[in-house]
């Protein structure tokens, strides 16, 4: 038997369920509570509540009548002119079930939608904003064209921060009858960014093998850069042994299947650490930024890696 999945089990039901973006919620809240609401544009990171939030407010103005009420598109999937032509123009010209005068068409990942399509979306939010209202989620609101984002009222999500995913983390705990050490949690939340649909699975994740959650296992489960074995490394390379640092940057990479790019982002974090001058860290920071864009360019991890690892030698010998 499969179990169920956790984002969708402790999905938020209510506003007073959701953790974070306080004051977007209050003000969606008063909307919500008016029985009217302008197009919505929320725009932000991943797992931070965007959809989540459009599912409340629908329910909470149709209540048992949301689901004739309430059309749902996921742009990535569906992109092209013909959806909004089609299945939103003909959703958004017929008339709501209830006592709201409008529908909801909730699209998600509207920064995929291809300039064409945003045209005529434009048209369509115009035309029939008397029976239907929009509500648009996106990761970059620079994505969306203009004139669409002056029809909408704008909110912009944030990450959510470590008091938020604490409590998340608390309540799940609690229900599932699991132990889990603070340490755990901060890894997590070191390990989610702030996204609580990641930080959920990893939780999941973590539970299925074992109910206590030490910080041993939740590293096994983000399969991450150890911070004490990249110490290591870079310990080795400030001190000026070139190639001790390199065996154990392989050593690490090869045992753990790290990307190069998780590589970079571990180094990043411990360059802080390091028993060098300030002026340095800047220096080093911005030659891992280096390193990360011609990893992404294509370039080979390990020689981009080794290269880094240069870098850190000669800052060590405070040049």
């Amino acid at each position: 038997m499969v179990s169920e999945i956790w984002t969708e089990k402790y999905r938020p039901s209510t506003f007073k369920d959701l953790v974070g973006q306080n004051d977007i919620i209050k003000r969606i809240e008063s909307l919500t509570n008016s029985l009217n609401i302008p197009h919505l544009l929320f725009a932000g990171p991943a797992g931070t509540g965007k959809s989540t939030l459009a599912l409340i407010i629908v329910k909470e103005l149709f209540q048992e009548n949301w689901k004739e009420n309430y059309l749902e598109l996921n742009a990535s999937d569906e992109r092209g002119i013909n959806v909004v032509r089609e299945k939103v123009k003909n959703f958004a010209r017929t008339k709501s079930i209830g006592n709201v005068s409008f529908k909801i068409i909730f699209l998600d990942e509207a920064d995929a939608l291809t300039p064409e399509a945003q045209q005529a979306l434009r048209r369509t939010m115009e035309n029939y904003s008397s029976t239907c209202r929009f509500i648009l989620s996106c990761n970059y609101s620079s994505k969306i064209i203009d004139p669409i984002q002056s029809r909408c009222a704008l909110f912009r999500f944030r990450l959510l921060e470590k008091k938020d995913i604490e409590k998340v983390i608390s309540k799940i705990v609690t229900r599932e009858n699991l132990t889990i050490t603070p340490e755990a949690i901060e890894m997590i939340y070191e390990g989610s960014e702030g996204d609580c649909r990641r930080c959920i699975n990893l939780l999941q994740s973590t539970s299925s093998v074992s109910p206590s959650i030490t910080t041993e296992l939740v590293s096994t489960i983000l399969s991450d850069a150890k911070p004490k074995d990249i110490k290591i490394v870079l310990d080795y390379a400030v001190s000026g042994d070139f190639q001790k640092a390199r065996e154990k940057l392989l050593d690490v990479m090869l045992k753990e299947s790290i990307s190069g790019q998780d590589v970079v982002k571990a180094i990043q974090k411990e360059i802080w650490n390091l028993p060098v001058e300030p002026e340095i860290k800047v220096k080093l920071t911005e030659k891992t930024g280096e390193a990360e864009f011609r990893i992404v360019e294509g370039s080979d991890p390990f020689i981009q890696l080794q290269a880094l690892l240069a870098s850190f030698v000669l800052a060590g010998r405070g040049k």
